[in-house]
């Protein structure tokens, strides 16, 4: 297990400071702010502490209502609202300085069979034959004005084998291109055997890509480049299937629309053996930067 995933590991385990109340710290991000992934990790993991271990969770819905201080502790305050037969229901608020500044709801559900299908695994090459970030990052430094993006980048992406399959936005700036990406992702180390660290650890790495689709429509490069400013606003997922978040996941993204300062990606989360395991959908601030 590399010294990154452990560090995230660790970023993940909260402190428990009352019956339904938990404490977390951030690690530094790319940006000066606290990673949106990263919160909605904690609080899914503030949530599912409060759950049988036989329930595992099987959608959650959230707003980031503020950005995070990363130099200030997080607290996740849990709402116990329904214990039911099957279903658990659960609600976290994130609290940093006196203010909210994300929450969340997630459902928890025991195992039962039922009716099955599942929308087929779209075409793509073998994860082994990308190039990791670390590979690929270096490639496109020239197109950052500040030359420490690339380390940082690096750097937040230590912990997660991250894959694109084609060029990210960054790299093909003024080509407008169709609204979809890939990536393959897995963890750098193997994980326990628990099924919530597995659906915390897929939260995290979800917020790292899903816009990037709005910006290849618009040949645009993102927030390192300069050429957009943005934020997450909401983020959704279904959690279908189980999975394992330290083996090779095929994240297929698109964007649908964008509109009113606001971009909408929409998501598939494929094992490598092609099962359906999770729906993503988030909406974010998207904008030109004016001159």
């Amino acid at each position: 297990m590399s010294s990154a995933l452990d560090s995230l590991l660790d970023l993940l385990d909260l402190e428990q400071i009352e019956r339904d109340i938990f404490r977390g710290t951030s690690r530094s991000a790319v940006v000066p702010r606290v990673f949106g992934g990263q919160v909605a990790a904690q609080a899914l993991v503030a949530a599912g502490r409060t759950v049988p271990a036989e329930r595992t969770a099987h959608s959650l819905h959230s707003y980031f209502l503020r950005a995070g201080d990363p130099g200030a502790p997080i607290v996740y305050s849990v709402d116990r609202i329904r214990d039911g037969r099957s279903f658990t229901t659960r609600r976290v608020v994130a609290v940093q300085h006196g203010q909210p500044i994300f929450h969340l709801s997630a459902s928890f559900q025991t195992y039962e069979e039922g009716l099955e299908h599942q929308a087929d695994m779209p075409p793509a090459p073998d994860p082994e034959t990308l190039p990791t970030a670390a590979q690929m990052l270096p490639r496109y430094a020239d197109r950052f004005s500040d030359p420490g993006v690339v380390d940082r980048l690096i750097e937040a992406r230590a912990a997660v084998d991250l894959r694109y399959v084609d060029a990210p936005p960054f790299g093909t700036v003024g080509e407008p291109r169709e609204p979809r990406s890939q990536v393959w992702f897995r963890t750098n180390g193997k994980l326990a055997d628990d099924p919530l660290l597995h659906v915390c650890m897929a939260t995290y790495v979800s917020d790292m890509t899903l816009l990037d689709s709005v910006l290849l429509a618009h040949g645009r490069g993102g927030w390192a480049v300069g050429d957009v400013v943005g934020a997450s606003l909401d983020h959704a997922m279904w959690f279908h299937r189980p999975f394992r978040a330290d083996e090779w996941l095929l994240y297929d993204q698109e964007s649908p629309s964008a509109s009113g300062g606001r971009g909408l990606g929409q998501a598939r989360i494929y094992t490598q053996d092609g099962r359906l395991a999770i729906t993503v959908i988030q909406e974010g601030v998207v904008r030109v930067p004016r001159g």
